[in-house]
C-alpha cells in the first residue's frame, strides 16, 4: 500500500541553471549536488534534478507546489520580475501561478487545499462529477 509521495526527479539540461531556478527563485533547500544531479528539499518532499536529455510533457501533466496564501503575492512578483514564462492562466479557486522551469517542465504554485477545491466543486461541479 502507498504511504505518500517519496520524491520527484526531473531531467534538466543545465544543472547549474536549474539549481539556481529551484533554489534561488523558488526557495528549495539544497541538500547535495554532484556533476550530474542535485538533491533539494521542499517541506518534506525530496526533489531531484538529474542531468539528462529533456523531453517535457506537452499535455496537462504538471507538478504543483504548495505556497502559503501570505507568501503567494511576493513570490508571484519575484517570478514575474525574473521573466519566468507562464503556460496557463489560473481559472480555478485559490491562487495559482502556472510557470515553466528553465527546461519547460510545467509547474503550478498553488495556495489552497484539496478540501477547498472539493468545497468549490459543491458550488460549481465538473461535468460527470462523482463523490466518494
Amino acid at each position: 500500500m502507498l504511504n505518500g509521495l517519496n520524491h520527484i526527479t526531473i531531467a534538466v539540461s543545465d544543472l547549474d541553471r536549474s539549481f539556481s531556478f529551484y533554489v534561488d527563485l523558488l526557495g528549495m533547500v539544497p541538500r547535495a549536488k554532484w556533476d550530474k544531479g542535485a538533491y533539494l528539499s521542499v517541506g518534506e518532499l525530496w526533489f531531484c534534478l538529474s542531468y539528462d536529455v529533456v523531453k517535457p510533457s506537452q499535455d496537462y501533466t504538471h507538478i504543483a507546489f504548495d505556497v502559503s496564501e501570505s507568501d503567494f503575492p511576493q513570490l508571484e512578483i519575484r517570478l514575474q520580475k525574473a521573466g519566468i514564462r507562464q503556460w496557463k492562466q489560473n481559472a480555478s479557486e485559490g491562487g495559482s501561478l502556472y510557470i515553466l522551469d528553465p527546461d519547460g517542465h510545467k509547474l503550478e504554485l498553488h495556495s489552497g487545499t484539496l478540501e477547498q477545491r472539493l468545497d468549490s466543486l459543491k458550488i460549481k461541479p465538473y461535468a460527470g462529477l462523482k463523490w466518494f
